[in-house]
């Protein structure tokens, strides 16, 4: 319609406008890339000192943060838009390598020679099964159980040091007088050597004990001995082939299933060892040649260096480079980046070109997705243009710098200048020569070591060649193994069951055996009781006594015994008439057992003159001897019916024995059956010509049905063994001869021994009766030890007394330094007091005189001095009062001392009795308090 039209020629002019904006936007852009071009190669051409930086250039960092923001949202927008696809792919490559991969342990690696067509090629090796990997499990594990480590004792021991150390540190160490230590040192000694002795005892009866346990019985033969026999009989000149009708499989080389299966795991496994172990080497030898062809990379690097120095003519050649193999890098090829991507692409579209071309079809650029055109480099990136050409600039430019120095450098060349550049020069060339003679060693040795594993390979070939022929000898064993497993298998389980059965059966004649003798031995235990009885029968009797024949019938006559149980069943119904129910029951038994005799007697009345006593012990001997003989009836029966079962299965044991030796002879003939059926199968020998020494009629003959093939070693072994075993058997012969005279020696020697020892204990027995008056067990007195626990705490009690004794000492001092004290102030006090009396008698004397009538006139005659009276009695007072003053401190303390110790008291009371001085204490405390002590002479 005309609006669409309208509508669509605005849309057209608008989009027109915006194409003008956009490419008039673009040329300003160019203009702008062109004009900063141009600064940086002005830049560039400026010294170095007045160069910008490029970060200089970054007027706003802000844009690059917002541009590099934007690009890693596109791409984490894109990875989320291709990450189903991403995902999808990867899976399907997991299920590829885990299909194709995962199995594979080793793939093919083809390693090549450096100078020659040699190479050498890995084993392309599948991972070994799981069943081969829990056998080889399970027997490291076998391995590690059986290593055993003894390191419990040592960690005890240690432990037990450090203890003993802490110990010793935790002591404290008590100051002790050389006495006691020396009586430490001595209950030490005296211990230590009881513990020698009970050492060496306990050692000396240990030896004793294993000496005897050791010693064999008289019937003891050597087990290791009789199992050399029985090898001896059952291998030794046992050579009979296993093709002949009369060879007999032995039980150690009877084959079945199972130790078939075994073989064939241990031979896989060793097969995938050796294999696994070329490959390992084969793959080094890889690697090497990686290094080498780095080192070589980097040699000839440092020659093109050098020969930029050198002239051409000088210049050698360089040696190539060796480059890889895509077979030798196989794990390499998934492997990509951009350049392999971007030549995978030129061929795809390649190929689409020709396929459009052979259809006829229109371009297919079109249909192709956008990312996989590569859009052309003009339109791309000018910038990338301009910053190539002026690398070119600056190259050129730094060249042309180096020719104007090296011109420069040339033109004025002095002596010293040429004398270094000759030194240089021929530097360089010994460094050419010794890096290009490096380059051919490395090249040459590593194609020495890869013929030399080649060549090992090539042996290692061989071996596991023969090793596939046993491998698939022993698979069709296996396959007749398995066919006659079931047969096997019953034989098998009947021999056991045969074996289980006569086991079972021995075990009941062992123990029928033992019940027999046991049943033996009480009999005779009752036998025995039944002559003891009789014997106290007859000692009852005594000699010469007229009822012996009565008595003696009395005993030995016979009666019916009532059970126990019907005793309790009459107790329980009646009590009261027991005793007549058992006299009736005696007299009824006596009349059916009475035998014909001569006289009848009535045994339950005893004569008149008969001791009544004595019949009475005669009757309880009889019930006895009726009880004995019951059990020993009982005893005899029991050992009769044991005496049948075990003959019965002795009977049984011997059907047993015959079935089993049946059953073992069927086995045997099936083994030897099943060995024939094994001797059909054709093994593949490898020979060469000079190992054939099979000839008829000087030429080797077409059919080898009738050779042998045997190694030259079990040759020479078996011809050197026959002179072996008749030098052994001479040998032998003399040991034997030789252990006769031994053992005649031995006995004599013996005997000899016996009696010197019989000797010695009667003389040392009569010594410690003579000097002891008894036997005395020498081991008891030897092992004898000090009472360690009585001696230490007498240590500890002299310890205590050497404390107490020093304490005492401190006092004892103490107070005589005191009583020095205390005599020297009561010296001094007693002098003062002496003083103060005197000075009182004189007071006295004076008031005498003063107050009698006759001095009258004398004092009419001191009345004018009486004031020096006065002065003197004022003075005499004043040392009174000075004296008191200094006596006070003394008396306090001779009070205290006298409080504290009644026994001081004494001392001092003593002290002053020697002295001639007796001590009055005050009468009163208030008396103390105030007064002083007097000393009276």
């Amino acid at each position: 319609s005309i609006e669409e039209d309208k509508q669509k020629k605005e849309y057209e002019r608008i989009m027109k406008e915006a194409e003008e904006r956009k490419n008039k936007k673009r040329k300003e852009l160019i203009a702008l890339r062109h004009e900063f071009v141009s600064l940086l190669q002005k830049n560039q051409e400026l010294p170095k000192h007045m160069q910008l930086h490029r970060e200089h250039y970054m007027l706003n960092h802000r844009i690059f943060e917002d541009l590099n923001r934007q690009m890693a949202q596109r791409i984490q927008l894109v990875q989320k838009q291709l990450a189903w696809e991403h995902e999808k792919h990867l899976i399907g490559l997991q299920k590829l390598q885990n299909q194709f991969l995962r199995s594979v342990e080793f793939d093919t690696v083809v390693v090549r020679a450096i100078q020659s067509n040699h190479q050498i090629s890995t084993y392309r090796l599948l991972a070994m099964s799981e069943k081969c990997y829990e056998d080889q499990q399970e027997q490291k594990q076998l391995q590690e159980r059986e290593i055993v480590t003894d390191t419990g004792h040592a960690r005890i021991f240690e432990e037990e040091e450090v203890v003993t150390e802490k110990l010793k540190t935790s002591e404290v160490k008590k100051p002790m007088i050389h006495y006691i230590k020396r009586k430490h040192e001595q209950i030490k000694r005296s211990v230590e050597k009881s513990e020698k002795v009970k050492a060496k005892i306990m050692k000396r009866k240990a030896e004793w004990d294993e000496l005897y346990k050791s010693k064999p019985s008289d019937d003891y033969e050597n087990p290791r001995d009789v199992e050399d026999i029985k090898a001896a009989q059952e291998n030794i000149g046992y050579y009979k082939l296993k093709t002949d009708a009369n060879y007999r499989v032995p039980t150690h080389k009877q084959m079945n299933t199972e130790k078939k299966m075994m073989q064939l795991t241990s031979l896989e496994t060793l097969i995938h060892r050796r294999k696994v172990d070329m490959n390992k080497e084969i793959m080094s030898l890889r690697d090497r040649k990686v290094s080498i062809i780095d080192e070589i990379k980097c040699i000839v690097q440092e020659l093109k260096s050098i020969q930029t120095t050198l002239d051409l003519s000088e210049c050698l050649r360089l040696p190539p480079i060796p480059q890889l193999h895509p077979d030798e890098i196989p794990e390499k090829k998934f492997e990509y980046d951009n350049d392999i991507l971007l030549k995978f692409k030129e061929e795809q579209e390649a190929k689409a070109k020709l396929q459009e071309q052979s259809e006829g079809s229109p371009s297919s650029c079109e249909l192709k997705p956008e990312f996989l055109q590569t859009p052309s480099t003009t339109a791309i990136d000018p910038v990338t243009e301009a910053a190539g050409a002026h690398l070119m600039k600056t190259a050129a430019s730094l060249v042309t710098e180096q020719k104007k120095v090296l011109e420069i450098e040339k033109a004025e060349p002095t002596e010293v200048e040429l004398e270094i550049l000759k030194r240089e020069k021929i530097k360089n060339l010994y460094l050419q020569e010794t890096l290009i003679k490096r380059v051919n060693a490395l090249v040459t040795n590593f194609d020495a070591e890869l013929r030399f594993l080649r060549h090992q390979k090539l042996l290692l070939d061989v071996q596991l060649k023969n090793a596939d022929l046993c491998h698939n000898t022993g698979c069709e064993e296996l396959l007749i193994l398995k066919n006659l497993e079931k047969q096997e298998n019953l034989l098998q389980g009947r021999v056991n069951a045969l074996i289980s059965e006569q086991e079972a059966m021995q075990s009941q004649l062992d123990s029928n055996l033992a019940q027999m003798d046991n049943r033996k031995h009480e009999i005779l235990k009752l036998q025995e009781r039944e002559k003891a009885l009789y014997a106290n029968f007859h000692a009852s009797l005594g000699e010469n006594n007229e009822f012996a024949h009565f008595l003696t019938k009395v005993l030995k006559k016979k009666i019916k015994c009532i059970d126990k149980k019907d005793v309790e069943r009459e107790a329980d119904d009646e009590e009261e008439n027991e005793e007549e129910y058992d006299e009736e029951s005696s007299l009824g038994s006596d009349e059916e057992n009475s035998e014909s005799e001569d006289e009848l007697f009535d045994d339950s009345v005893c004569p008149e003159t008969c001791d009544e006593a004595l019949f009475q012990n005669t009757i309880q001997l009889r019930l006895k001897r009726l009880d004995i003989e019951k059990a020993l009836t009982e005893e005899k029966k029991a050992a009769a019916n044991l005496r049948k079962k075990y003959n019965a299965l002795a009977k049984k044991a011997k059907v047993v024995e015959t079935s089993l030796e049946t059953a073992n002879k069927e086995l045997e003939t099936f083994q030897w059956e099943k060995q024939q059926r094994l001797n059909d199968l054709y093994v593949v020998v490898p020979l060469k010509l000079h190992q054939v020494e099979y000839s008829v009629k000087g030429k080797m003959p077409s059919e080898f049905s009738q050779a042998l093939v045997f190694t030259n070693q079990s040759l020479q072994y078996l011809r050197k063994r026959i002179v072996d075993l008749h030098n052994e058997k001479i040998m032998q012969r003399q040991l034997c001869k030789k252990a006769q005279k031994q053992h005649k020696q031995l006995v004599q020697d013996k005997k000899e021994m016996e009696l010197q020892i019989r000797e010695l204990e009667e003389k040392c027995n009569d010594l410690m009766m003579k000097k002891f008056g008894q036997l005395v067990d020498f081991e008891a007195v030897q092992t004898h030890s000090v009472n360690i626990h009585l001696e230490e705490l007498k240590v500890q009690i002299m310890e205590k007394e050497y404390v107490h004794s020093q304490d005492l000492k401190k006092w004892q001092a103490r107070i005589s330094d005191l009583q020095q004290q205390l005599m020297e102030l009561t010296k001094e006090n007693t002098s003062k007091l002496q003083q103060l009396n005197q000075f009182h008698l004189e007071k006295q004397q004076l008031e005498s005189k003063l107050s009698s009538p006759k001095n009258d006139l004398l004092g009419v005659e001191f009345q004018g001095t009486r004031s020096t009276d006065m002065n003197v009695k004022a003075r005499l007072k004043s040392q009174l009062k000075q004296m008191a003053h200094n006596t006070g401190p003394v008396t306090e303390e001779i009070y205290l001392l006298h409080r504290k110790d009644g026994s001081l008291r004494k001392e001092l009371a003593l002290l002053t009795r020697k002295e001639g001085f007796l001590f009055q204490q005050p009468s009163s405390p208030q008396d103390s308090e105030s007064s002083l002590p007097v000393l009276v002479s």
